[in-house]
Order: structure tokens, then C-alpha cells, then sequence
């Protein structure tokens, strides 16, 4: 499988405390209103089915639902979706979840999702561009998919693993292998390999004299990247795909 036992354990030890916000959590609580918005904004989830690979303990799976999407949270961490079915159940949010890889469920359920989301879970597996072909698979023709991760430079590794584990303390020691990270452009590579359609990129930072995060055009850190599995309109006449270009620079060390 496509899973590194460690990582698992890691959040499995940590299932408790997914929805305590002033926890490991934090970070996720506070990014999560940006990452919904953006999500909302180009896919327009009330209505639509979702599923949400790597949904943890349910922060992002619960909020998509109160938005009006039918969602679907899997993990493989059972304690986290223990935690998670709780916390449906306390707040009456109604979320299906499941213990089941990606790759399982996308030859089981193939073209049934209108948007599919696998947010800050790609730099934890030992395959990610399994990943993004199991979400492609999911993914109706026409459909959405989000992934968020963090770029693989110097300034990321200061930030998210010195800065953030080390300094701060916003997250465990040990939380990130910089080795994992992925740089845009070898996510837009894995994504069109898959026969997806790169739209739009959006960087998440961190301020530290308000301690908030907020959207940027910055992809230096932390970074949302959407794209869409194509219908016959999103094809030229010569059956090229119409891409999106990859960000400036993003070939380079510095993404």
C-alpha cells in the first residue's frame, strides 16, 4: 500500500486532539476558513459530492458540509475517523467517513465526485503521485480536485520544519520530512500525467506580527494548487489539452 506506517501512528497518537484549537491542530484550524473559501469560490460546493482523501479527524470534511456538499472523509488512521464520527455526531454535521486508501476507492467509485479534496496529506506518503491519479480517477468529468502541500526550497524548510516544529512550536517535532516536500511544478507534472488540467495556484503564509495566515500569490511555503479533469470544451481543436502554465520560477530551486 501506499502508506508509511510511521505517519499513520503519528496522527493516530495525536487523534485526540484534532479538534482542540489551541493544540497540535492549531494551524489547521486557523488555515482552514482560507482553504474552504478558495475551495467554495471555484467549485461552488453546496450541492456537490465530495470526498476528502486524508481528512483526518474531519476539520475540512465537516466545514464542506456546512457549506451544502455531500461529503466523504477517508483516512487510514481509524483513531482520527473515530474522532471524526464523534464530532459529526456532537455537532449534528452529517459526514460520512471511511477507512480506506485512495487508490482502493478509486477502482471501487470511479468518475462519482463532483470535487475532490487532499489537502496537507501529499508530503506524508511515500507515493504521491499514486495519490493524484487515485483523486483524478475519483473525479468526474468536469470536476474539481484540490491538493495542498509544501514547496521543497530552503525557505520552506526554515519555515515549516525550523521555524514551525522547532522555534514557534506551531507543530510536533518530527511533524514534516522535508525530503517529501513537492515543488509546483512536479505537482502540475504529476497532475497532467493524470490527465488533469492544471487552473489555478494559491500560496497560504503565515504573518507573524498578527499570527494569522492569509492567501498570497507566494508559493514559497505553504501552497493550494486546483485543477479539473477535462471535458470535450477544455480541449483544442488538435486534441491538445488547454493547461495552465506552471508558476514563475516554480522549474527552479526556488519552487
Amino acid at each position: 500500500m501506499n502508506v508509511d506506517p510511521q505517519e499513520v501512528k503519528k496522527f493516530s497518537d495525536l487523534a485526540s486532539r484534532w479538534w482542540d484549537t489551541q493544540a497540535e491542530f492549531r494551524p489547521l484550524h486557523e488555515i482552514n476558513p482560507l482553504r474552504l473559501d478558495w475551495i467554495d469560490r471555484l467549485a461552488s460546493l453546496p450541492g456537490m459530492r465530495v470526498i476528502d482523501i486524508g481528512c483526518g479527524g474531519g476539520i475540512l470534511s465537516e466545514s464542506m458540509a456546512l457549506r451544502g456538499a455531500r461529503v466523504k472523509g477517508i483516512d487510514l488512521s481509524e483513531d482520527a475517523l473515530g474522532v471524526a464520527d464523534l464530532h459529526s455526531l456532537e455537532t449534528g454535521v452529517t459526514v460520512e467517513y471511511e477507512a480506506v486508501a485512495a487508490e482502493t476507492i478509486a477502482a471501487r467509485e470511479p468518475g462519482t465526485y463532483d470535487v475532490v479534496t487532499c489537502m496537507e496529506m501529499l508530503e506524508h506518503v511515500p507515493r504521491p503521485a499514486e495519490i493524484v491519479e487515485a483523486a483524478a480517477q475519483l473525479v468526474r468529468p468536469g470536476g474539481w480536485v484540490f491538493f495542498s502541500t509544501l514547496n521543497r526550497n530552503p525557505k520552506a524548510y526554515l519555515l515549516a520544519v525550523i521555524g514551525a516544529e522547532y522555534i514557534a512550536r506551531m507543530l510536533p517535532k518530527g511533524t514534516h520530512d522535508y525530503e517529501r516536500f513537492i515543488r509546483p511544478a512536479e505537482l502540475a507534472a504529476h497532475a497532467r500525467a493524470a490527465g488533469l488540467l492544471p487552473r489555478a495556484y494559491k500560496g497560504l503564509v503565515y504573518k507573524p506580527l498578527s499570527r494569522t495566515f492569509a492567501l498570497a500569490d507566494d508559493l514559497d511555503v505553504n501552497y493550494m494548487f486546483a485543477c479539473q479533469r477535462p471535458l470535450d470544451s477544455t480541449v483544442s481543436p488538435d486534441g491538445t489539452p488547454l493547461l495552465l502554465p506552471a508558476p514563475t520560477g516554480a522549474s527552479d530551486d526556488r519552487h
